[in-house]
């Protein structure tokens, strides 16, 4: 019967696997994404799951989603919408009818259907087609519980491992939609389960079972191909998330500074994973301390600076918070720090699970006193690893404490990342003091960045002290003297200010000049680029401007803006980014495009908002 379907060829697709928070959703959308990077397609992925550890069974608060864009093309984002919906309970097919294309295909367990089910999912009715509206979709209703308990019948598993297994055999029947391989998944079941065969083998026929069921039944009229992205530089890639890609940045810059890493941190989500990689590399000669608090874990990252390690200190936005005092600390220190603060949504504990961009004004002024930082935004998944080594390439040459921000948006998914060659990476010098130096002044400073001498103590002849209270403009001593301070607080302004000469120019996709440029930051890059480009295409008069330096900004910032009749600022809050524009460049007006929701931005909405003011609606 497969012989009879018809192939049909796409550029690309997006798959969204559904479920309640214990369906396994996170590790299927892992596995199709990474067996379609191997085959080679370009991919991008969202991780959407609940806050709650583990929220009711079976209710729309309870779904767990994982969401795959894959094409033969560069690709941007993980899509607006899906082309197929795998659901496996009448919760998830609820929360996400609403993200497939017309036309799609959705998938469900048809044994989760039930009265139980819909009750706990909050329907009207006991019939999900009429009262979702799903007439114009192709729905392939799979009994895939009950053939997983048919498949494993004599594999000695109890009933509760066997049911755990439904989630391989959905995976298989999209494996055989897409005709994917499926060499790398068994690989990674016998990694996962070395020591359990009866897990490996279980799983493996689950997944052969789902593939071969979906072969023989005449709901799936086609299978789909979608060939290797050819657009690629060639090199060695793998697919990374932006939490690893930061790890990784941050391993890079020590090893290129010649020092060690120290993490001090505590878990938060959605930024816990990036010590849990650091963790993992003591071969690479990283140490890494979860603290007992926040504020424990940024004071022992100082501490390690002081020593003479290149400290880091992860974090999230209440995180953040409980950290300030010791920002302070490292500001008025002038010790090499960066702190990475994986933006999620709130106030408060907020919604821990989802992405936002309302940190900024946190990062930029939330410390008592005239305390500046450089601030940095990466923008993509595998770039943090970029801006995660230009933050500890900052931080240590000159002297200063630095933020990165991502979100949860970019933290959490993925993207195929070109291994990089190590050599291609410039020097990172930090400016240590050799011990027997005299005349050792520790705030004597270098004329080109400002930045003081970093000397390690115990060192003969640099012995010295430092502490939260103001320092004598050379010696370091206490000083209370008015003139020092005004001259210690306009130096440490000019010191994070000089960071402008040592970033590049601020960079435009699209015309330099022209009827709109649309503004964004940080892990909306995608959706904005994406829109732009499809407007450029149309032949719309739109440029895009997307920042990762937010402070200094770069140099030639001003005279890009001047360059525009209008300016719209597109963010994930209220417009934070679009006031600090409004401070730095009073002289132009600015149009905001904001979002809060927990998700980012579509490329549809984008598109639609875009056009509105070219139109001059």
């Amino acid at each position: 019967m497969d012989k009879q379907k018809s192939v049909q060829e796409l550029d690309e697709v997006v798959v969204r696997f559904s479920g309640d928070s214990g369906d396994g959703m996170q590790l299927t959308g892992t596995l199709f994404a990474d067996a379609s990077a191997l085959f080679g397609n370009d991919v991008s992925t969202f991780p959407d799951y609940p806050s709650e550890i583990r929220a009711p069974q079976g209710t729309v608060g309870g779904v767990s989603g994982f969401q795959v864009h894959f094409g033969n093309r560069k690709v941007n984002t993980p899509g607006d919408y899906c082309d197929v919906l795998v659901a496996m309970n009448p919760a998830a097919l609820k929360a996400n009818a609403k993200w497939v294309k017309k036309g799609g295909i959705i998938i469900v367990d048809v044994d989760q259907f039930n009265e139980k089910g819909y009750q706990r999912a909050g329907y009207k009715t006991f019939d999900a087609e009429t009262e979702l509206n799903l007439q114009d979709y192709k729905l392939i209703f799979a009994p895939i519980t009950s053939l997983t308990k048919e498949s494993l019948k004599d594999s000695g598993l109890d009933n509760k491992s066997i049911v755990r297994s439904k989630n391989m055999f959905a995976l298989g029947m999209v494996y055989y939609l897409f005709e994917r391989n499926m060499n790398f998944t068994e690989r990674f079941f016998e990694k996962k389960f070395a020591k359990k065969p009866e897990i490996v083998e279980a799983n493996k026929k689950v997944l052969h079972d789902g593939y071969n069921y979906a072969a023989n039944i005449q709901a799936i009229a086609n299978k789909y191909e979608v060939k290797q992205a050819e657009t690629l530089p060639k090199g060695r890639y793998r697919n990374i998330s932006g939490n690893t890609a930061t790890a990784w940045g941050l391993i890079a810059a020590a090893e290129k500074a010649g020092l060690p890493l120290f993490c001090g941190s505590y878990p938060i989500t959605p930024a816990t994973e990036i010590l849990i990689e650091l963790a993992k590399r003591k071969d690479l000669g990283v140490k890494t301390l979860q603290a007992e608090d926040e504020i424990a874990g940024i004071c022992t990252a100082i501490g390690a600076s002081f020593a003479g390690n290149f400290a880091v200190t992860t974090t999230s936005g209440p995180g953040l918070s409980l950290k300030s005092e010791a920002l302070g600390l490292a500001v008025m220190t002038e010790l090499p720090l960066v702190v990475v603060d994986v933006q999620r949504g709130g106030p408060s504990t907020g919604l821990p699970t989802k992405t936002e961009q309302s940190d900024l004004m946190q990062a930029l002024w939330g410390r008592n006193g005239e305390a500046p930082m450089v601030v940095i935004a990466a923008s993509t998944p595998s770039n943090c690893f970029d801006y995660a080594f230009m933050a500890g390439k900052i931080a240590m040459e000159h002297m200063t404490p630095v933020m990165l921000l991502t979100d949860g948006y970019i933290a959490n998914g993925s993207e195929p990342w070109k291994i990089p060659s190590m050599k291609d990476y410039p020097e990172i010098k930090p400016p240590i003091v050799p011990e027997g130096t005299k005349d050792y002044m520790p705030y004597a400073r270098d004329a080109e960045r400002l930045a003081r001498g970093w000397a390690f103590p115990g060192k003969k002849d640099i012995e010295h002290r430092l502490g939260g209270l103001e320092k004598d403009f050379l010696k370091g001593s206490v000083s209370h003297d008015p003139i020092n301070h005004q001259k210690m607080v306009n130096i440490r302004a000019e010191k994070v200010k000089r960071v402008q000469e040592f970033i590049p120019e601020q960079e435009v996709f699209g015309d330099r000049e022209g009827e709109l440029l649309v503004v964004g930051w940080g892990g909306t890059y995608g959706h904005l680029y994406d829109a732009v480009n499809e407007m450029r295409k149309d032949g719309k008069s739109v440029s895009l401007c997307h920042f990762n330096y937010i402070n200094p900004l770069p140099k030639n910032t001003g005279e890009i803006l001047s360059k525009f009749k209008q300016i719209v600022v597109c963010e994930l809050n209220l417009g934070q980014f679009a006031n600090y524009l409004r401070m730095s460049f009073p002289e132009y007006k600015y149009m905001q495009y904001n979002k809060v929701q927990g998700l980012p931005f579509t490329v549809v909405e984008l598109v639609d908002k875009f056009n509105q003011i070219l139109e001059g609606k």
